[in-house]
């Protein structure tokens, strides 16, 4: 009995205790999984660009609440999924303020001063922010390389901004820089739910929890806001509704489940990037020569960070999956 308690243990990191059957791809299918999920986020700015040619930020903001909660609802409905215990929706209610409510909200309102290129650098800082937070929950203690990388990328994301905002921190990256915690903290509950559920329920109950909120914000912000259809604004409302928020979500969350919080923000790093080279393609931004600098400094300074605290902070989340 003992030897099989032992095992049990020793596999919690791949298997879900509650539903076993969660994590029995793998790894390599978590990595694509959580990298596709990545590859739905580097295009929220730009949509989010889009989105605001046709609606003001809170209009933008509740409407896309709106239709990601009712996509939710409706799968919820046809998976007769039943609700979660009453212990989780303390985390659920995390998860809807920091990655459907908070991230949208105060990354809207700082692209209208900021472009699309600029945001993507600043929250390149994301990934460290999830990291630190997820080690500070479990109590982990990372060596010293680790923070000093961690101060290294701090030190480049903050003399880019105050570089491009010609000598003092903006508004916009004040938003921004919010941003960074609260959406930090949604993915880091939101990893641990998924540790419990499937992430696609994790994410789905989140947008069911704001529902009321957010019809509410859209009665309220559609009347006080102009509205100005255009293709452009349609499509990048559907999309941040359909695609950043919840299919990314989705199979970002399903991503954690399978191969860990920590190693999915290493995949994060791409997110910079991405949203730099989508910037140019679709919004026709000149980078500056600085910003993509600025990004790779970034990338390269969480990258250490990761692999020197990687094995400090997987061991940790193993112990905290087996007490969960």
């Amino acid at each position: 009995m003992t030897a099989q308690n032992s095992a049990t243990a020793g596999t919690a990191i791949a298997v879900d205790t509650g539903r076993p059957s969660a994590r029995r791809r793998g790894p390599g299918s978590g990595a694509v999984l959580a990298g596709l999920g990545v590859l739905a986020f580097s295009l929220t700015f730009p949509s989010t660009v889009w989105g605001l040619e046709s609606f003001g930020p809170w209009s933008l903001v509740a409407l896309r609440s709106v239709l990601a909660a009712l996509i939710a609802g409706c799968a919820l409905l046809a998976g007769r999924v039943p609700v979660p215990e009453r212990r989780h929706w303390a985390g659920l209610a995390v998860v809807a303020g920091g990655v459907v409510v908070g991230f949208p909200l105060l990354t809207s309102l700082a692209l209208q001063t900021s472009t699309s290129s600029h945001a993507a650098v600043v929250v390149g800082l994301l990934p460290l922010t999830t990291a630190l937070l997820s080690a500070l929950r479990t109590g982990s203690r990372p060596p010293r390389a680790f923070w000093a990388a961690a101060l290294a990328g701090a030190a480049v994301v903050i003399a880019f901004t105050v570089q491009q905002s010609g000598g003092e921190l903006s508004g916009g990256d004040l938003y921004l820089f919010g941003a960074l915690l609260v959406c930090a903290a949604g993915y880091t509950e939101g990893g641990r739910l998924a540790g419990v559920m499937p992430g696609w329920q994790v994410i789905g109950w989140a947008l069911v929890l704001t529902l009321p909120l957010a019809v509410a914000g859209a009665v309220v912000a559609l009347p006080s806001e102009p509205v100005r259809l255009t293709a452009h604004g349609i499509i990048g409302l559907v999309w941040v509704a359909a695609g950043s928020t919840f299919l990314g979500l989705y199979v970002w969350y399903r991503g954690m489940a399978e191969i860990g919080v920590p190693r999915a923000s290493q995949l994060q790093l791409a997110q910079p990037l991405l949203t730099l080279v989508w910037s140019f393609l679709v919004l026709g931004e000149e980078v500056s020569g600085a910003a993509p600098v600025a990004a790779v400094a970034v990338l390269v300074c969480i990258a250490v960070t990761q692999r020197a605290g990687s094995r400090g902070i997987r061991r940790t989340g193993a112990d905290s999956r087996v007490r969960s």
